[in-house]
């Protein structure tokens, strides 16, 4: 079996997507505390929960990158980028409604729009070269 890497220009944008949503749960998975404190988040002393569910999300962020990456297929990058849609607009909720409105929140939600944007561009055809 070959590594495929696409020959389109919008299939490797939506490739890159899922590369980094790959890199982001490997980083979550295996240094959840630098992961933590990336994010502004902390894990509560004598609680392993906290890193726990750290793993946990880098794990399914790791899993869903790869399988994107290996299947290669339309709908499983419309799901990567609808994933990463619906997570911007709960991010935007989190803006407006829990006083959230600050550098880090706002540079995520780029990160979150530029991940949903790629695999979608791609998938439903403004991006062919």
């Amino acid at each position: 079996m070959e590594f495929y890497f696409p020959t389109e220009f919008g299939e490797q944008l939506a490739f890159c997507s899922a590369a980094f949503t790959a890199l982001a749960g490997f980083i979550m998975m295996f240094a959840p505390g630098q992961a933590f404190r990336l994010l502004g988040l902390q894990a509560q002393e004598g609680r392993p929960e906290g890193f726990g569910e750290g793993r946990s999300m880098g794990g399914f962020y790791l899993g869903f990158g790869l399988s994107a990456i290996m299947l290669a297929q339309d709908w499983i990058y419309m799901a990567l980028g609808a994933s990463f849609a619906m997570a911007a607009f709960a991010r935007v909720i989190s803006i407006l409604s829990d006083k959230g409105s600050n550098l880090v929140n706002y540079l995520l939600l780029v990160v979150q729009i530029a991940l949903a944007a790629l695999p979608l561009l791609y998938v439903f055809g403004f991006i062919q070269t």
